[in-house]
């Protein structure tokens, strides 16, 4: 890291900001593969739409996974460098998906976001007034994922409610 670089970090060990971001960065990963896996597996009605979502996330997730590497290496690191590392370092963890039904997905989907929300505010919290730079980078995540919530959220929304309207339509 450029001495000037670590000379803006105040209050915090750069060595614990490297191993959080690591373990963000794990999450990064999976979250990747859990929505590239999602998107090909998913069925039943409005998968169309789901697919569309899950696409767009999966990108948003590597392209976190990027950003969040090239912190660490900024302050010094060296991101994961083995894929069977993200296991064991994740906070959020992955569960391959069993039901392939479009609810069910987008509510493994939320429950993923709503760590990664979790994660990138402890993250925030941690790094807000002492390292800048790994707080910006935070913070534009942590909205990327408070955005995604939202959309699979209303997404899965949607999909209850005509399923509901077409039982209701059948009775």
């Amino acid at each position: 890291m450029a001495r000037r670089g670590k000379s803006i970090i105040k209050g915090i060990e750069i060595d614990e900001i490297i191993t959080v971001l690591n373990k963000a960065y794990a999450d990064e990963w999976l979250a990747y593969y859990q929505y590239f896996i999602e998107a090909k597996v998913i069925k039943g009605i409005m998968k169309d739409a789901a697919i569309a979502e899950l696409t767009l996330h999966a990108a948003d997730e590597l392209r976190h996974a990027n950003l969040v590497a090239d912190r660490i290496i900024q302050l010094g690191g060296t991101p994961l460098l083995n894929p069977n590392e993200w296991f064991t370092h994740t906070n959020c963890g992955y569960e391959e998906p069993k039901n392939f039904d479009v609810v069910s997905i987008l509510k493994d989907s939320i429950k993923g976001e709503q760590c990664a929300i979790s994660i990138y505010s402890q993250i925030a919290e941690m790094t807000r007034n002492k390292d800048i730079v790994t707080y910006d980078i935070v913070s534009q995540i942590l909205a990327d994922e408070v955005e995604h919530e939202e959309d699979l959220q209303a997404l899965h929304d949607d999909i209850t409610e005509f399923i509901e309207d077409i039982k209701k339509n059948m009775r």
